[in-house]
């Protein structure tokens, strides 16, 4: 029994569910019963086991067992149009989402600075979670003034896009002014959010949004698993994603 045992496990249980003999979804048999198949000792299935935890490929759910996750591989195009429907359901990817909370808070500095409004200016922060195929996929919060979208959080339960409440209210086209982007570690909370290992990496994007003549529409921050979605700069200026 070599130290490195538990890579052999990893690898097999890997390719497994790669192949599609473990589906998304199945539940992975007791640690007893994988030290048996695999002829290695509890800790090496448990930290193979723990190592594809951290990778997205299996979720372990305590009193329940280990589970194979369904891990969407989607790919995000941000580019001078960035539309997250456009974006996912071109892949094949059933797109849903689910309110998480809505107020009216002072703006921040920040927030107000981007959203070219005076500090402490009344804005709308809606919460919002994103699935792909059921899974979680990222959460986050768009900031709007509230004057001017006094009710974007209902017209967006009730229209299902963003692209479709803006058009509500007149405005027929946007485009994305600025984005920016950070890797960090995951909070044991956002961790739980997004079903994923707290040792699995999220990225943060904070973005601009505004209209063809550079007025800005909202302010967003969202948190995305790293493991889900892969992240495409448009240079072209030109894209519709």
């Amino acid at each position: 029994m070599t130290r490195d045992r538990w890579r052999d496990i990893r690898a097999s249980l890997e390719k497994d569910i790669m192949d599609g003999i473990l589906e998304p979804g199945s539940q992975l048999p007791t640690e007893p019963e994988l030290a048996q198949i695999h002829k290695a000792g509890r800790h090496s299935v448990r930290r193979a086991i723990a190592d594809l935890a951290k990778t997205g490929h299996l979720s372990i759910e305590q009193g329940r067992g280990t589970f194979v996750q369904p891990r969407p591989k989607l790919e995000y195009t941000i580019g001078s149009r960035t539309r997250l429907r456009r974006n996912m359901a071109s892949q094949g990817v059933d797109v849903s989402g689910r309110m998480l909370g809505v107020e009216r808070i002072p703006a921040s500095d920040r927030i107000a600075e981007r959203l070219g409004v005076a500090p402490g200016t009344e804005v709308i922060a809606t919460r919002r979670l994103t699935l792909a195929d059921g899974v979680p996929v990222s959460f986050g919060t768009i900031h709007h003034e509230a004057r001017r979208f006094a009710a974007f959080a209902e017209r967006r339960e009730a229209l299902g896009s963003t692209s479709q409440v803006y058009a509500s209210y007149g405005i027929a086209d946007y485009l994305r002014a600025s984005t920016e982007m950070l890797a960090r570690p995951a909070s044991a909370d956002k961790a739980r959010q997004l079903r994923q290992h707290p040792d699995m990496p999220v990225i943060v994007i904070t973005a601009v949004d505004a209209e063809l003549d550079g007025t800005p529409l909202a302010v967003s921050e969202v948190i995305w698993s790293a493991a889900r979605v892969r992240f495409t700069i448009d240079t072209r200026g030109d894209a519709d994603t």
